[in-house]
């Protein structure tokens, strides 16, 4: 018989029960519905119990919670109980969010209140020494890849080549995991490449900081401390924010991470102030001529 996993094809994996179970989706009467909310009730309770104890618990006969896991896509109990483990890592804050009054004024507020506390505490917390080692890194470097994959770390990697650009850098910005990977195995000496992953858990550029620690060419990471994607490095950035239990609210990380990308962005200018003011007044001056009309304006749209 052929494979099926050899011929593209590949069983459906197991059931998320903690949607399931939050939907009541496949469950037909009251004692069913009343079970999974006990069961959601205390995840804890109901991943280590036994059928005896569930059935206690939430009223209803060890029966009754056999065919409910049948209901769910489980062979057996003792299945339920192992995929219900499995599915209790995705978190309940993102299958019943917490109540949050939503008013324009109450959205501005938490939006400009948690992007000001991104910053403080990012100011409180960095490690100035890793900045400056970077931003020299950076400025001595002949030529600088800045890898970022996903939303956010995509926007610093281009966010980085947007600012070092324009002071006489040679960067080149990457967001396509194939790409790095080949852009690291051709990299040469005399190439920095720097990396951004909000997790630290991009497995892809781990590989890459891997092959080029091997080949002596020098990392950055701007990631979590404690990371894959940190220990992979050879000098780390790290910012480490709580981001709290709103899932609606975009990440105020991003604040930080931006601040940090304006610090190396500044000290690398003022590390070759010719080169910086040259670069700058040469685009500047194009800008004048042909956009602004007057010095007024900000560098770039």
């Amino acid at each position: 018989m052929a494979d099926p996993i050899k011929n593209g094809y590949q069983k459906p994996g197991p059931p998320d029960l903690i949607a399931a179970l939050t939907q009541k989706s496949g469950l037909v009467s009251a004692l069913e519905h009343q079970l999974a909310d006990s069961i959601l009730a205390d995840l804890n309770f109901a991943t280590n119990a036994s059928i005896t104890h569930i059935a206690a618990r939430a009223g209803v006969s060890p029966p009754t919670v056999t065919r409910f896991c049948r209901r769910l896509g489980c062979a057996s109990f003792s299945d339920f109980k192992l995929q219900l483990a499995r599915s209790a890592y995705v978190g309940m804050r993102y299958l019943r969010p917490e109540a949050i009054t939503a008013t324009p004024a109450e959205v501005a507020e938490d939006i400009v209140t948690k992007a000001r506390n991104a910053l403080f505490d990012l100011h409180h917390s960095l490690d100035l020494d890793a900045i400056s080692k970077a931003a020299s890194l950076l400025n001595e470097a002949r030529i600088i890849y800045a890898f970022g994959a996903g939303g956010g770390s995509t926007i610093i990697a281009s966010e980085l080549q947007n600012r070092l650009f324009r002071l006489g850098c040679t960067i080149s910005a990457s967001s396509d995991q194939g790409m790095n990977l080949m852009l690291s195995a051709a990299a040469e000496r005399g190439a920095v490449i720097f990396g951004s992953s909000f997790t630290g858990r991009n497995d892809e550029l781990v590989r890459c900081f891997e092959m080029l620690r091997e080949r002596g060419i020098p990392t950055i990471a701007l990631t979590q401390s404690g990371s894959p994607v940190a220990a992979a490095s050879d000098l780390l950035l790290a910012v480490d924010l709580p981001e709290g239990q709103n899932i609606f609210r975009p990440t105020s990380t991003r604040f930080a991470f931006l601040a940090v990308i304006d610090m190396l962005a500044n000290l690398v200018a003022y590390e070759d102030r010719e080169r910086s003011t040259r670069h700058l007044r040469n685009i500047k001056e194009q800008l004048v001529r042909h956009r602004d009309g007057d010095d007024r304006q900000v560098m770039g749209d």
